[in-house]
């Protein structure tokens, strides 16, 4: 199984329906065995849970940064 790749579709569904982001929060290993539709081994779902928190850190990070970064520059431009 491609971790990475499961990564990226829990990812996609999580971030695209606010049901799922919220139930992902409060349940993320119950959350990915759904969505991924298979029993995995724990350590597999753990590699996983950890990896969508992650990405989903990241990107929101990036979102932040990219608004932050666009004030800024928005600053020197007259």
């Amino acid at each position: 199984m491609d971790i990475k790749a499961k990564i990226e579709e829990v990812v996609s569904k999580v971030k695209s329906d606010g049901k799922l982001a919220q139930e992902f929060k409060d349940e993320p290993v119950k959350t990915v065995e759904k969505l991924v539709g298979v029993d995995l081994p724990d350590d597999a779902v753990s590699k996983i849970v950890d990896g969508v928190k992650a990405k989903i850190s990241l990107d929101e990070l990036g979102s932040a940064a990219g608004g932050v970064m666009d004030k800024v520059k928005g600053l020197f431009k007259k």
